[in-house]
């Protein structure tokens, strides 16, 4: 062996920077995208947000062509549209960004709401205070010497969110120093002071004891009576709706049970949860949908569309550099190429959604008993793409509909054969399951082997076994927990 030069002839793929951001960009979500263009704007100086001028918006709602003057100077000629587009223009944001859409989306704008409309104290006093700070300031109300005040204020520490208190007493009594000389007894009389606190049922160590401390504040009545013997003793047999022993070992007909049944579910098992701190969920569609001419129609919500150019100072200054500089030159095409990949998201966005809306134009009209199968590959094949593209597209990606707002994935699923030797989607299987489950009779449920055999009369051919997996899905609980009085 010695050593020695060869020359090799191979070839390989390889991924360019701007296809590797193009990829990146397909796959974030709207928020993560606004972040990942945040810090293109802080590290590049090239490139800068148009502002919000009436040519600048309605080149962004014209998604079809929503090229910026910068791509247009780069020599790029406009596109024509890929399909012949409605006379009528696209609804404007004020006629998108309705109350539907906001409402659904979780985000408040404050349209429709004037001076006169009142709010639920409760609500905001629950939004303002948290649960050991309302509790303290009951605290401070009582006349407990400051020893009992301090034991009172060790529990209320220890109660969860949703206001129980897990934790047995005996373990907290040991973790208490023992110069302090507290006897349990002690702390014992400090939970009741708690359990007597506004809400009522807080301090409670399980569901029995916070229903029954809830019964127990109510006016001393019938129905009273009986539910807070049924907590008390049974409440194992209302849970699991056995009424004709329920019956039996109470001596109360059905109609005192449906009472007290009644009334028990009125109660709150989580008194302490209009205080808990619920961390709000923003959802930005990126397409809305709606019907113009009787077609229902694709398009990019303009609120979710950024709008960048190249700032034109540093490109003045850039073209006028004869050799240029090698750091600025670089920053220009990276800008360029953002501003290329971005159009170019949104334009892939738009084209799956709008197959997708062709595909499912009957949910739009019918609902979800109306969804049919359909699959990525199935999208792919129509649109020339390859099925991972259309995977990245529809992942974290929504879309907001007269029906409410769904992400892209909803829209695929699942097939089952029926008889005539089509095909229906597990989606409009899971409505109409349902659909037959909200008619059906309290005191005849119907079980999963009736669901199925109802489903087989409408030509859909589905095994006990699934309908039950469909119902499961659907939080549906099973046969004997449904029945009722």
């Amino acid at each position: 062996m010695k050593p020695a030069l060869q020359l090799k002839l191979s070839q390989h793929l390889a991924l360019t920077p701007q296809l590797q951001q193009s990829i990146k960009l397909l796959q974030l979500s709207t928020i993560e995208m606004q972040q990942e263009i945040e810090r293109y704007l802080l590290e590049n100086p090239m490139l800068e947000r148009e502002d919000d001028t009436p040519e600048s918006f309605a080149g962004a709602q014209q998604f079809d062509s929503p090229r910026n003057e910068e791509t247009r100077s780069e020599g790029s000629e406009e596109r024509e549209p890929r399909e012949e587009r409605d006379s009528e223009p696209p609804a404007s944001p004020s006629e998108v960004d309705d109350d539907r859409w906001t409402s659904d989306a979780g985000t408040f704008t404050g349209a429709g709401r004037d001076d006169d409309d009142d709010s639920d104290a409760q609500d905001i006093h629950a939004a303002t205070v948290s649960l050991r700070e309302h509790l303290g300031w009951q605290l401070g109300m009582t006349q407990l010497t400051e020893r009992d005040r301090s034991l009172v204020r060790f529990l209320i520490e220890a109660l969860d969110d949703d206001g129980y208190l897990s934790a047995p007493l005996q373990e907290l009594w040991e973790t208490l120093p023992p110069e302090y000389e507290i006897e349990l007894e002690e702390l014992e009389i400090a939970l009741r002071h708690i359990q007597n606190f506004d809400p009522t049922g807080i301090g409670a160590r399980n569901l029995q004891e916070c229903l029954s401390l809830q019964l127990r504040a109510l006016p001393d009545e019938h129905d009273r009576n009986v539910a807070l013997l049924i907590v008390d003793k049974h409440l194992e047999l209302l849970a699991a709706r056995d009424f004709a022993k329920l019956r039996r070992v109470t001596g109360y007909d059905d109609e005192d049970l449906k009472a007290a049944q009644g009334l028990i579910t009125s109660l709150n098992p989580r008194p302490a949860a209009g205080y808990a701190q619920v961390e709000a969920r923003y959802i930005t569609p990126d397409v809305i949908v709606k019907k113009l001419k009787g077609k229902w129609t694709a398009y990019i919500n303009p609120d979710a569309y950024p709008r960048l150019r190249i700032n034109r100072l540093y490109a003045e200054i850039l073209s006028k550099q004869r050799r240029g500089n090698g750091n600025m030159t670089t920053q220009m095409q990276e800008a360029r190429w953002l501003i290329k990949n971005v159009q170019q998201r949104f334009d892939t966005i738009h084209r799956v959604t709008q197959a997708i809306v062709d595909r499912q134009r009957q949910f739009f009209e019918h609902g979800e008993v109306a969804m049919r199968p359909l699959v990525l590959r199935e999208i792919a094949d129509i649109l020339g793409l390859h099925e991972s593209t259309v995977s990245r597209v529809t992942s974290q990606k929504y879309m907001a509909t007269p029906r409410g707002i769904f992400e892209l994935k909803y829209f695929f699923g699942s097939h089952v054969a029926t008889d005539t030797g089509g095909a229906c989607s597990a989606t409009a299987i899971r409505a109409l399951i349902k659909q037959l489950v909200g008619a059906e009779d309290g005191k005849k449920p119907l079980s999963d082997s009736q669901l199925s055999e109802i489903l087989g009369q409408q030509g859909i051919v589905v095994a006990r076994r699934t309908v039950a997996k469909y119902r499961e899905s659907l939080n549906i609980p099973p046969v004997n927990l449904r029945k009722t009085l």
